[in-house]
């Protein structure tokens, strides 16, 4: 079936309303570009100032066309376009591109003229692309529509392009083009998208991840509309060994929802767009020169790589800042087996190193026979994902053709640092190892490139998440006829805990007391010491306002603290509505982890875990995944804490019950997926997991829900 998109993206005939016989005008430059670079499809310039534009015959208005177009390009002001497309349509075009500003972009005014545009486009089912918008290009047929002065001082490339550019910034979109052009990376689409009234990203990355000349798409985020489409092209482009490299501007946290819980100020929207784009195994870069190096890698993603590397040096100096660099990229320069040094020492001095980073002396590249051989064993240890030799432009010249003979042989990917001139460069690249000129540039694109390559063998995104009721009798469907949700926007620590348990969270006897004297039969039933916990709906973070006491330990004890807290929530919060207290076993030991679900806006259902308590947000240490999630992605997100070592027996501590936090973090994502829409968040913190085979407990809970 074909894609919606196709007569705007791989048009066959193009009209320009508001032509120009001027290439510097935004009505001309795309038409001048058309006619100089021999696209084969059909022009029709519209114009009733023009009988000819750049050699084509020029047509008075829309309705003079002698066909049908699937396309039409609108260099005309901002409130001449609805108007414009009405009469399109009328025609029979297919799609069309607005370049004008003047919209959303603009205040209250523009926002009206670009819903009209919208509503339009829904109705009719036209394509309408921007507006505000540079245009677009499609290289493989050089179908140009954008006025970007870049085609005419970037070198033409031959041959069929692979690497799309997909930018919500026009400027952008040309800065990346001509990068990728000074490296001679061959592009097929050239798109930027303007302010996406009709056309979003996600939909354009669909296109995309189904176009048989696109390999590599390079993208530029400043928002995501449509979260579930990206990920579902995201899942596209995975199945068919496609790379997507995107670099995500403006990552500050929003922080709107703070006040309510720590796992939104937590959940910020930098952090949730890294979590969705490694677990969607999008490459994140950080600037453009790194988003043109990663796209001229990718014609090496079918070489085996991974994040272990093996470096080379005739210099023990380069070898320890190399190392370093790797490093700090997220790679490992593991230590080389027994086996595979025994064969470097035979031509290395002893001076040399022969663990990782590999020092082989200058003297090596006398003998080329040796130098075939430590490549070969280093492409073919299993100890290793990767061999990255750094070597100056005459010494790797000595080198190449061994170099090359084993990147032949072998599969693994090969990178050469070139400090020099190496005249061989172009033989190296073409036995499929990639060459670079400088080590920072090396380590910035190697370092995404090999972790991209290393996830790709396991990378699978959840399926798409169901919420509230599915069927009756279901576990959503009895979660959302629960009297927690009721006709009140607010859930108390107790009804939180009891929806939580029934999803399997392990929670401790909810005790709650109305009365003093209530709380004091329960704490002698429990056995001391206990905790003391209001219950209000009015009061999200208990500690703020003293609603906690600790470690209560005696009768007299209970009665003086609870005299104490509701003297001080009386000033603190003097407008709370009180429902009693909780009365709980002290726990002691164990570690305090958060666990949180939310809502986000962009891609629906997140998880959050890290370490808990009332240091959470001072530490920041957290991981976060889209829902659904099992066991073994919750072990991994908590592998990945910085606290791990508390769990996992950290200076003779005792090793915590992994496989019971696990579980009953699953749990907690369960919950949020079965809740109704009007649950925004599900929080534990802290959950305490207790020493291996004693499993964990939630000891707090909250569930905010829409108000």
């Amino acid at each position: 079936m074909t894609h919606r998109l196709e007569p705007l993206l791989n048009p066959k005939s193009i009209a320009f309303v508001g032509a120009s016989d001027k290439e510097g005008r935004i009505g001309g430059m795309p038409i001048s570009l058309i006619t100089r670079y021999g696209y084969e499809g059909k022009v029709f310039p519209v114009n009733p100032k023009y009988q000819e534009v750049f050699g084509l015959p020029c047509y008075a208005d829309i309705e003079s066309l002698p066909q049908p177009v699937d396309l039409a390009v609108l260099a005309i002001a901002a409130a001449d376009v609805l108007a414009m497309l009405e009469r399109c349509h009328a025609v029979g075009v297919k799609s069309a591109i607005v370049y004008a500003a003047g919209f959303a972009e603009e205040g209250e005014a523009g926002s009206a003229l670009q819903k009209e545009i919208e509503l339009f486009a829904e109705s009719s089912g036209m394509v309408v692309a921007g507006p505000n918008c540079m245009g677009f290009a499609n290289l493989n047929t050089q179908a140009h529509t954008a006025f970007a002065s870049v085609f005419n001082t970037s070198s033409m490339q031959q041959g069929s392009g692979h690497v799309s550019l997909l930018t919500q910034s026009g400027n952008v979109c040309a800065a990346v083009y001509g990068l990728l052009r000074q490296l001679d990376v061959p592009v097929s689409h050239f798109i930027n998208t303007g302010n996406e009234a009709c056309v979003e990203f996600s939909e354009y990355l669909e296109y995309l991840a189904e176009d048989s000349h696109t390999e590599v798409v390079v993208g530029y985020i400043e928002q995501l509309r449509n979260g579930p489409r990206f990920l579902s092209a995201c899942k596209t482009m995975s199945e068919r060994d496609k790379m997507l490299i995107a670099l995500k501007a403006g990552t500050t946290a929003k922080g709107a929802a703070a006040v309510q819980s720590h796992t939104s100020a937590l959940a910020g929207d930098r952090r949730v767009y890294q979590a969705v784009f490694e677990q969607a195994n999008v490459i994140e870069a950080t600037d453009f020169a790194q988003m043109a190096l990663l796209a001229q890698l990718a014609r090496l993603r079918h070489r085996t790589a991974g994040r272990r590397v093996a470096v080379i040096t005739m210099s023990g100096a380069l070898g320890a800042i190399l190392a370093d660099r790797f490093i700090d990229a997220g790679l490992d320069l593991p230590d080389l087996p027994a086996d595979v040094q025994a064969v470097l020492r035979k031509g290395i001095p002893d001076y040399g190193m022969v663990g990782n980073p590999v020092d082989v002396t200058g003297n090596v590249v006398n003998d080329p026979g040796f130098v075939h051989e430590v490549l070969a064993v280093l492409a073919s240890t299993d100890a290793l994902d990767a061999v990255v030799i750094y070597a100056p432009g005459y010494m790797l010249d000595r080198m190449a053709d061994s170099i090359a003979a084993v990147a032949t042989e072998y599969p693994r990917f090969m990178a050469a640092i070139d400090t020099g001139k190496a005249s061989t460069r172009d033989t190296l690249r073409d036995a499929g190892v990639a060459v670079f000129d400088d080590l920072g540039r090396a380590v910035s694109a190697l370092g995404p490139f090999l972790l991209w390559q290393e996830r790709r063998q396991h990378a699978v995104l959840p399926s798409t998440a169901k919420t509230g009721a599915d069927s009756a009798g279901s576990p959503a469907a009895l979660a959302a006829d629960s009297s927690v949700f009721s006709a009140s926007a607010t859930v108390t620590e107790t009804q939180a805990l009891a929806y939580l348990a029934r999803f399997g969270v392990p929670v401790k006897d909810i005790c709650s007391a109305g009365s003093m004297d209530e709380a004091l039969t329960h704490a002698a039933a429990l056995g001391y010491p206990v905790v003391l916990k209001i219950v209000s709906p009015d009061i999200a973070h208990k500690t703020e306002v003293g609603g906690v006491v600790l470690n209560v330990r005696t009768e007299s004890e209970l009665e003086q603290k609870y005299r104490d807290m509701m003297a001080g929530i009386a000033q603190l919060a003097p407008d709370a509505r009180l429902e009693g207290v909780l009365v709980q076993k002290m726990e002691t030991g164990g570690v305090e982890l958060i666990v949180g679900a939310r809502r986000d806006p962009v891609f629906g259902p997140m998880l959050t875990v890290g370490l808990g308590g009332v240091l959470t947000e001072l530490y920041q240490d957290v991981q976060h995944s889209l829902l659904p999630v099992d066991a073994d992605r919750v072990q991994a997100l908590l592998r990945e804490l910085i606290a791990f070592p508390l769990l996992d027996g950290y200076r003779n501590t005792p090793v915590a019950d992994l496989a019971a936090a696990c579980d009953a973090i699953v749990a907690v994502g369960d919950a949020m997926l079965a809740a109704p829409k009007s649950v925004e968040e599900v929080e534990v913190n802290p959950l305490l997991v207790r020493r291996k085979g004693d499993g964990a407990v939630a000891l707090d809970a909250l569930i905010v829900t829409g108000k």
